[in-house]
């Protein structure tokens, strides 16, 4: 079993699309072992999206993700990242598969409804970022 870490990010929260997104999660056979709502502050979205630190949409983007609640998910499955990531979809909305996630749910390439890890080494970084050891079942 590996283990991804996924957001369910302020647009698709503000929206009221969560309990669908989360519906999905779990009938896409995901084991969900942590789940936080929260409201991330400007550091705490500057210190989780660092690596992105000296991009242009850097700035934009710790805003975005400080502007309202959202929902952080510590997810377990075989192959959780790749799996994670094809329900998701392409991070441009307008480019994603039918039926994924950012199609259904996101607006733009900035709001685009979720974030998952990229890979192992992302999701051994963000799953400790938001969850400690106690809090994953």
């Amino acid at each position: 079993m590996e283990r991804t870490f996924a957001i369910i990010k302020p647009d698709a929260f503000k929206a009221g699309y969560a309990g669908r997104i989360l519906s999905r999660i779990y009938s896409e056979g995901f084991n969900v072992v942590g789940l936080k709502k929260l409201y991330m502050s400007k550091v705490e979205a500057e210190g989780f999206y660092y690596v992105h630190k000296e991009r242009p949409f850097f700035g934009e983007l710790t805003d975005f993700m400080s502007s309202g609640p959202c929902i952080v998910l510590a997810l377990e499955a075989e192959g959780a990242i790749k799996k994670w990531r094809d329900l998701m979809g392409a991070t441009d909305p307008a480019k994603a598969e039918a039926g994924s996630l950012r199609k259904e749910f996101g607006a733009s390439i900035g709001e685009n409804a979720t974030h998952g890890s990229d890979a192992p080494e992302t999701a051994a970084f963000e799953i400790p970022y938001f969850f400690s050891g106690l809090e994953l079942l």
